[in-house]
Formats: C-alpha cells, sequence, structure tokens
C-alpha cells in the first residue's frame, strides 16, 4: 500500500482524567515525510505511540489506506517505529540487531543475514556488520535502528525524536540522510520533534500541536508564512504577535523597516535597542517599545551596515500592510 495515505479521525487519547490527544484530524499523503511539531506535554509522542499501536486510543480511528488499522496488534500494521534512545541489543553485533526481527519470525539464517546486509549497505553501514553497538558512534548507532526498522518492509516509519541525542553538526547530517531514505523508498515516514529547524527541514507537511489539538497543518512554507494562531507564529519563531485595534497580528521578523528616529516623526513603535546580536549571515535586535512591548527583527549584514545600531540606541520601527497576517485568535 505505498500509494496509501494515513488519515486520523477524531483521534483521541486520555490518561485517567487527562485528555493527552483530543479529537484530532489529520490526514498525511501517500510517500510524504510529515513532522509532529510542538512543545513538550502537546500530545505529539501519544499520537505517534497510537499510529503505532503501543498505546490503545481512547476514541476515533486510524486509517491506512482503506483499512482501519485502529484495533490491530503493532506487528499487523504495516509500521515500525524508532525510539529516541535506539534500544539496540549491546551483546549482538550490528547485522544481528538490524536481523533480530526476521529471526523472530523463524526466517533462516542466510535469509535473514542476506537482507540485513542489504539494510546495512542503504544506511552506509555494511562494513560495521560485526561490531557491537558500543564500539559505533551516536549517529551509526542511529543507522543500525533504522536499518533494523526497515528490515520488515514497513509502509509508514514512525520516528520518535531520533536526533535529539547527537551533537548540532551530526544532527545536520543525519537529518540529510533520513530525508534521502525517504524519498528512496516512497513511503510515508512520521517523525516527533521539538525542533522548528529540523521539522522545516525535513517535512513535507507540518503538524503544529498544542494542548493536544492541531493548531495548524500544512507546508513548512505556507506554516511558517501564514501562521493560524499567535500560538503557532510564536512557536515557529521569526515572527511578533503585535496587539493592534483590529485584533492581533503576526509579522516576520525580518520584514520589519527600522530607522533611528527624527525630531517630531514616530514609527508604529518607538522603543530602545536592548540587544544586538550577531547570527552569522544577519543580525537580531532585541527591542523594548516606549509602551512596554518587546520586539525581534532581523536584518541582514548589508542593510545593518548602513544604519548600525548598538544597545541603548533609540530606535522607530514599522510594518507595511502587505507584512501582516492577522491571526485568528489570540495567544
Amino acid at each position: 500500500m505505498r500509494d496509501a495515505d494515513l488519515e486520523l479521525v477524531h483521534l483521541t487519547k486520555r490518561y485517567g482524567d487527562t485528555t493527552a490527544v483530543d479529537a484530532i484530524d489529520l490526514k498525511v499523503p501517500a510517500n510524504s515525510y510529515c513532522c509532529l511539531l510542538g512543545p513538550s506535554g502537546c500530545g505529539k509522542s501519544s499520537t505517534l505511540r497510537m499510529i503505532a499501536g503501543h498505546e490503545a486510543a481512547s476514541g476515533g480511528d486510524i486509517v491506512f489506506g482503506s483499512t482501519n488499522v485502529t484495533n490491530l496488534p503493532p506487528a499487523k500494521r504495516g509500521t515500525a517505529m524508532m525510539f529516541q534512545s535506539y534500544a539496540l541489543f549491546p551483546h549482538l553485533s550490528c547485522l544481528d540487531n538490524v536481523a533480530f526481527s526476521l529471526k523472530m519470525r523463524g526466517v533462516d539464517k542466510a535469509t535473514r543475514h542476506k537482507r540485513a546486509h542489504e539494510l546495512l549497505a542503504l544506511v552506509a553501514m555494511d562494513t560495521y556488520a560485526d561490531r557491537l553497538p558500543a564500539q559505533l558512534s551516536g549517529g551509526q548507532q542511529q543507522r543500525i535502528a533504522l536499518a533494523r526498522a526497515l528490515i520488515t518492509e514497513p509502509q509508514i516509519v514512525l520516528l520518535d525524536e531520533p536526533l535529539s541525542a547527537l551533537d548540532p553538526f551530526l544532527r545536520l547530517k543525519m537529518r540529510v540522510e533520513l530525508r534521502r531514505l525517504q524519498q528512496q523508498l516512497g513511503i510515508i515516514f512520521v517523525h516527533v520533534t521539538h525542533s522548528q529547524d529540523e521539522a522545516m527541514a525535513l517535512a513535507d507537511q507540518i503538524v503544529i500541536m498544542n494542548h493536544g489539538r492541531i493548531e495548524q497543518a500544512g507546508t513548512p512554507r505556507d506554516v511558517f508564512n501564514n501562521p493560524a494562531t499567535a500560538f503557532v507564529a510564536r512557536f515557529i519563531g521569526g515572527h511578533n504577535v503585535i496587539a493592534t485595534p483590529q485584533g492581533d497580528i503576526a509579522v516576520r521578523a525580518d520584514r520589519l523597516v527600522l530607522k533611528r528616529p527624527a525630531p517630531g516623526t514616530n514609527g508604529l513603535i518607538d522603543g530602545t535597542v536592548r540587544s544586538v546580536e550577531y547570527q552569522g549571515t544577519y543580525v537580531q535586535l532585541a527591542i523594548e517599545g516606549t509602551d512596554g512591548r518587546e520586539i525581534t527583527a532581523t536584518a541582514d549584514e548589508a542593510t545593518f551596515d548602513q544604519t548600525p545600531f548598538s544597545p541603548g540606541d533609540p530606535i522607530a520601527v514599522s510594518w507595511g500592510e502587505r507584512d501582516v497576517h492577522r491571526l485568528s485568535q489570540a495567544a
């Protein structure tokens, strides 16, 4: 069912009196990379575990293609899950770790080792087949865990914060590998993360969750350029949420116009520069308005060099109507 969509219909998870996932509806298109993004406790990991069958749904349905898999055991769903801890068997070689699920299915040694070698080659780890997990780096262990998940030929791969234990450089490298594998295999990947950068880099579809509900789902570009709520605008980053008489608006930090206030003139916000941080190719300014509101602005180096600001400098901030996105609800 490689061309099948994954659909969640009013999916709910309760733990006693606590609702972790609150009747969410979501359609993940076939052959796509979906990232569930949100703060700790928002319900994204509970959603992933329900898709995997490791948690029973309290209500609603999980549909893959034309099959309702809500009540099927994990082994019958066509899913494979890769955990944050990787959970490799320390006493088994990489080859036997990858082949383990086939051994449990009664596949003979020669056949399962042949398939395991194929998967190790796919993740560029075939030369490490005889090593134990303790002899591998974190990134290498992740590749072994991914090969082990893929050996059952799943139609959906579920990843629970798989990059969180890696150092920043390796994290960047491995997210490229994950995206490459998803495109090469042509199956659905559902990836839980709390990293905005990770989701923006990987996903065809970003699903932002908060308090067990979906705040917004869409392509990375749509979500970033058109946040639906104040929560999304703040969480996805790069936006200021500003209260106006017409309601809350979101204005991207890189769309603000910064200038030195001239006598008798005002910007939409007058204030003081509180800090200036150099972020490589751009400069980020924290600004405190005279009315107490806080604004974040960014400028490329060339623009900043033309009108440099230092902490303590007075500043006027304005924006054009074309840069405003009106929010559907307050924070």
